[in-house]
C-alpha cells in the first residue's frame, strides 16, 4: 500500500524527532522549518523536501502535521494567503500535535471542515527520545473517520494512540495533564528547598516520598536535578510549561470555572521567566525556589 505524503511544520526538538521516526519508516516528507535549522537540515539530508510556506506544504501533502509552541503560531500557519487553508485539497487531514487552546482548536476544525478536510488535535505525551523510537502517547480528538484514516500513521509514531472524543477534547485533557504535572513539579521543588532550609538531606526526603504512594515516574524525573544535577531527564522548558499552565487557566475561565490552583505554580514560573530561566528545564524550578527563599 502506498504511504500517504506527509507535510510537517515545526521541526524543533520534538518535531525533528517525529520527522526522523517517520523517515525511518519510509514516509516522504515536505517540511517547513523552525527558527533553529538543526533538525530541519537533518531531515533534508535524509531526503525531505523543504518549502517556503505552509500553503506549499498543504499542496504537496495528504496529511499536514503541525508541532508548534502556541495556538497563535498554529493559527499563523493555518491562515492567510500562504497558510495551510489556502493550499489544502479536499480530504486532507490536518493534525495539531502541539498543546493548544481548545477554543482555538474547535474554530480551526470548523474552518478545515468547511473546505472539505478534517482537523485533529493530537497533543503528545512523553519525550523526544520516545519520539525517535515511535513510542509517544497521542491524545487524539476530532472526526472519528479521519482518525481511523490516519491511525496507521499515528501508530508509527506512538505506542499508545487514544481517541478521546470531539474536537478539542485532546487539548483539554492535555492541559489538565500538564497543569497537574506542573503543580507536582513546583511542589517538589519547594519541598527540596525546604529540606535545605531545615537541614534535611534531599536524598533522604526523596527516598521516603518515593517509597510511598506519592512515588511516580514523573516525580523521579523532576528529582534528578536537585539530587544529581541533571535537568534533562525531563526535557521540557519552563517557558513552555508556563504557557501550558496559562492556557489551562484561560480554558478554565472560558468554561466559567476559574481555577483555584493554577495561580500558585504560575506565580513562581512567571518569576522564573522574568529571571531569564525560560530556556531552563522544568526540574530547574528548584533554582527558582532557592532564589525565592534566599538560598541560591
Amino acid at each position: 500500500m502506498t504511504k500517504p505524503k506527509i507535510g510537517f511544520i515545526g521541526l524543533g526538538l520534538m518535531g525533528g524527532a517525529m520527522v526522523s521516526c517517520l523517515q525511518d519508516k519510509g514516509y516522504d516528507l515536505t517540511v517547513l522549518g523552525n527558527r533553529d535549522r538543526t533538525e530541519l537540515d537533518k531531515a533534508i539530508a535524509r531526503g525531505a523536501v523543504e518549502v517556503t510556506n505552509a500553503r506549499e506544504v498543504a499542496e504537496r501533502s495528504d496529511i499536514v502535521m503541525l508541532c508548534m509552541g502556541t495556538s497563535e503560531h498554529v493559527e499563523g500557519r493555518m491562515h492567510g494567503p500562504d497558510g495551510v487553508l489556502s493550499g489544502m485539497r479536499k480530504g486532507v487531514v490536518v493534525i495539531d500535535f502541539g498543546t493548544s487552546l481548545p477554543s482555538s482548536t474547535k474554530a480551526l476544525a470548523r474552518e478545515v471542515s468547511a473546505q472539505g478536510g478534517s482537523y485533529l488535535d493530537a497533543p503528545i505525551g512523553r519525550t523526544p527520545a520516545h519520539a525517535l523510537e515511535g513510542k509517544l502517547n497521542l491524545m487524539c480528538a476530532g472526526d472519528k473517520d479521519a482518525f481511523d484514516k490516519v491511525h496507521p500513521v499515528l501508530s508509527d509514531l506512538a505506542e499508545n494512540v487514544f481517541h478521546l472524543g470531539d474536537s478539542g477534547s485532546g487539548h483539554t485533557i492535555k492541559l489538565m495533564n500538564n497543569f497537574f504535572g506542573q503543580v507536582v513539579a513546583n511542589a517538589l521543588s519547594e519541598a527540596f528547598t525546604m529540606a535545605d532550609i531545615t537541614g534535611i538531606e534531599r536524598q533522604k526526603l526523596f527516598d521516603v516520598m518515593f517509597a510511598g504512594p506519592l512515588g511516580s515516574p514523573f516525580m523521579q524525573l523532576v528529582a534528578q536535578y536537585p539530587l544529581n544535577g541533571d535537568p534533562n531527564q525531563l526535557a521540557f522548558s519552563i517557558e513552555n510549561a508556563t504557557k501550558d499552565v496559562g492556557y489551562y487557566a484561560q480554558m478554565a475561565e472560558e468554561a466559567g470555572a476559574p481555577s483555584v490552583m493554577a495561580h500558585v505554580p504560575l506565580q513562581m514560573m512567571k518569576q522564573a521567566l522574568a529571571d531569564g530561566m525560560g530556556d531552563a528545564m522544568v526540574p530547574q524550578l528548584y533554582d527558582a525556589y532557592k532564589k525565592h527563599y534566599g538560598r541560591d
